[in-house]
């Protein structure tokens, strides 16, 4: 297999797939992509691009098998996999809860996103948050919450052992701690196990080893 990614300091999108990558167990070939550098246009034009509109990740496993879109790659690595590696709960009622959560992270919170990009090697001063930011912070606090009472237990993740749901909202919980957004007490240890997980220690590493900036990425967000 091989997995086409953006820049790990900057691409949540990729993080997603390269954790679910990673997750499998299986062997896989990693290609780094520089996000809008000069030859950014003419590269995600290329063959290897084409499936998916010039977009990462995008993973491709063999010459004829090609899936794009983080929660399609999570999906096709959990059926390749046979279900043996634990993207999703066990549990029917705590499955579905997970892949409501994954699918609203895919769709959804559209103004953290916006105003508060991914920029895993930078920690900036809290600054106060738009509404529209602070309404998405509070609705994810609210489904953390609900998924850890119902099916946390003794675990340290949303639903207890490190799941899909958890590579979803991974970006998530690197961008409240880049942006020092302040967290209801409930949710700092659930960020530090995500941050303490050896796959993210791994993201984070190669991220910041990366030599690329890029301008619009830097900087604290606009209150």
């Amino acid at each position: 297999m091989k997995l086409f990614l953006g820049n790990k300091a900057y691409s949540s999108w990729s993080l997603r797939g390269w954790l679910a990558a990673k997750h499998s167990g299986l062997a896989f070939e990693e290609v780094t992509v520089p996000l809008y550098d000069e030859h950014w246009s003419n590269r995600r034009e290329g063959d290897e691009f084409a499936p998916s509109g010039g977009k990462v990740p995008i993973l491709w496993d063999g010459d004829d098998i090609v899936v794009w879109d983080s929660l399609a790659i999570v999906d096709y690595l959990n059926e390749k996999t046979q279900g043996a590696r634990g993207y999703w709960p066990e549990d029917m009622a705590a499955r579905a809860m997970a892949r409501s959560m994954a699918a609203e992270m895919h769709s959804s919170f559209a103004a953290l996103r916006r105003s508060h990009s991914m920029n895993i090697r930078r920690i900036y001063p809290a600054a106060e948050l738009a509404p529209d930011v602070q309404a998405d912070v509070v609705r994810i606090m609210q489904i953390w919450a609900e998924a850890r009472a119902r099916f946390g237990g003794e675990g340290d993740f949303l639903f207890g052992d490190w799941s899909a749901a958890d590579m979803m909202f991974a970006p998530v919980v690197t961008r409240f701690i880049t942006y020092s957004i302040p967290l209801p007490r409930f949710a700092l240890p659930y960020c530090q196990a995500v941050i303490s997980h050896p796959h993210m220690q791994e993201w984070i590493g190669g991220a910041q080893a990366e030599d690329w900036v890029i301008e619009a990425f830097e900087g604290p967000a606009e209150s």
